[in-house]
Parts: C-alpha cells; sequence; structure tokens
C-alpha cells in the first residue's frame, strides 16, 4: 500500500528551521513510495492561530520546494468530528467535565502527599473533579461554569484493553496511556485537544504513517488508546530526531529559533536548503538529536 503522510503545522507563530526538517521527512517519504503528502492546519487555538501565519506556512513550504496532495484541510472546519468524537466518549461514560483552574491544580499537587506526580506531559491531573457527583458535575455544566473534558483514563484503559503500536525506528510499543493520567480532550478555550483532533483528522484524512519529532512519542499511547476506543485505523509511526539550536535547546516559536520567513526574505535559496537538511548537513551549531 503506498503511504499517505501530513504535515500538520499551528498557525501561531513562523515556520523555524525545525519545521522544514520535520516536512521534509514527511514529503520525502511519501514521494519515495509514490505515495501522497498532505497539509494540515491545526487552526483550532483560536486565540493564538493567525491568518498570516497561515500564509506564512504556505508560502515557505513552497520556497522549500514541498508541495501537497489535495486542499488544505483546516482543523477549524472540522469542529462537528470533533464534537461527535467527544459525545462517543461521553456516551460510553468516559469522560467527565472539569472545572479546575490551573491554579487549582497546581495547588493540590503541591498539598499532595501521594506520588507520583508526574507523567510525560509532566504534572499528572490529580482527581479533583473526578470525584463530583454526576448531579453537581451536571448542575455546573448546565450552568455554564467553564470547564474542559477529560479522559477517565483508568476506565477507558480498562475498557480498550492492551495496545501496541510501531514506531519504523524503536519497532513495537506497548502502549501505556495510564502514564498520562486523565488528560484534557476538550479544553475551556478549544473545542478539542491535540490528542483528540490529530487523532480524529489523522483517520479521517487515511494518513498511513505518522511522521513527527521524537517529543511525541510518548503521547503516541494516548493517540493508540484513542484510536481503539473509537474503532479507529492505527497508522505506522515514525518518529524524527528534533532539531536542536547553538545553545543545545530544542528549536521552538517561543525560544527565538531562526524563522524560515527571515531566511526567505536575506535571499537564501530554500530549496537548496532543503536539499541541504535532506544531507544531515545542519547549519552551524545545529545538531539533530533524540531528545
Amino acid at each position: 500500500m503506498m503511504p499517505t503522510t501530513r504535515f500538520a503545522p499551528s498557525p501561531t507563530g513562523p515556520l523555524h528551521l525545525g519545521h522544514a526538517f520535520s516536512a521534509l521527512q514527511a514529503h520525502d517519504r511519501a514521494r519515495a513510495a509514490g505515495g501522497r503528502f498532505l497539509l494540515r492546519i491545526e487552526d483550532i487555538d483560536g486565540t493564538r492561530s493567525r491568518e498570516a501565519h497561515v500564509a506564512g506556512i504556505l508560502d515557505d513550504l513552497a520556497w522549500l520546494g514541498i508541495a501537497w496532495d489535495g486542499p488544505v484541510v483546516r482543523q477549524s472546519q472540522r469542529l462537528d468530528r470533533y464534537e461527535a468524537a467527544l459525545d462517543r466518549l461521553r456516551a460510553a461514560g468516559l469522560l467527565y467535565p472539569c472545572f479546575c483552574t490551573r491554579a487549582d491544580i497546581a495547588r493540590e499537587v503541591a498539598d499532595s502527599a501521594s506520588a507520583p506526580h508526574h507523567g510525560p506531559d509532566g504534572p499528572r491531573y490529580p482527581g479533583i473533579c473526578r470525584h463530583l457527583s454526576p448531579d453537581e458535575a451536571a448542575a455546573r455544566v448546565a450552568a455554564g461554569v467553564p470547564h474542559a473534558w477529560r479522559l477517565a483514563i483508568d476506565a477507558a484503559v480498562a475498557a480498550a484493553g492492551p495496545l501496541t503500536w510501531q514506531d519504523a525506528t524503536a519497532g513495537r510499543q506497548v502502549a501505556d496511556p495510564a502514564a498520562f493520567g486523565d488528560v484534557v480532550l476538550a479544553r475551556k478555550d478549544a473545542p478539542a485537544s491535540y490528542h483528540l483532533a490529530v487523532t480524529v483528522d489523522d483517520a479521517a484524512q487515511g494518513v498511513t504513517e505518522v511522521v513527527r519529532g521524537i517529543d511525541l512519542f510518548a503521547a503516541t499511547d494516548v493517540h493508540r488508546l484513542l484510536q481503539a476506543l473509537l474503532d479507529l485505523p492505527t497508522p505506522a509511526y515514525r518518529h524524527h530526531p528534533l532539531l536542536l539550536g547553538p545553545d543545545g535547546a530544542r528549536l521552538a516559536k517561543r525560544h527565538g529559533a531562526p524563522t524560515l520567513a527571515a531566511l526567505r526574505q536575506a535571499g537564501e535559496d530554500g530549496r537548496a536548503l532543503a536539499e541541504t537538511l535532506r544531507r544531515g548537513d545542519l547549519p552551524t551549531g545545529f545538531v539533530a538529536a533524540n531528545s
């Protein structure tokens, strides 16, 4: 079967070299096998997404010589799909509303003597709202109290049973989604979390191989659980190294990583840069690392 891969950036800032590296990995993987390469804009965060960044993404990819198949898919146009998935999980008794603020959670974690508090995503949710009675939770929702929707992880894991997934480099993995605790699937400020939206979208678009950074390796356990709960297919996975800057930190928008737009404006040749990244010849001071 010919592979279908995708590149799925969030338009919350300009793309940088790390994005170019990841896009090329996914693009070349599909093209080498005569498959399809898709572009998805993950603009579900309405407070941070900007149309200017969407335009910049398209310009940057064209500058690199990367072409995609079919129309550009935008998460903001797929909200009904996420709500349908949430409805299904609610009907199965696997979701509960969470009214906690970040301060509430931090205070509870700090005051608790039980351990461990941390999972792959950071401090695990201590279960404050899990213990609300159904009537009280429903009353708060009906009253319009801001809330997220969390997955009751113990019940979800029990319903799904043992799960595995396959990484191209690391091989067969036994999923451990319980390590994440009760993850958020719909945020107070967004209709779906990354975990839910990416899982639903990859299945809907027929993605057969997910090519992404090693920083998302552990998150695949949660995605595999959601695939099982929602009866979605499981793609293969290929987690690539991250680009690290001269300071040894991973490239990130918030850390001021060199942007592709700045390189374009400086007169750099995008296709030449793409070939350089394909060869693994990184700019001076940059390295690729599995961290």
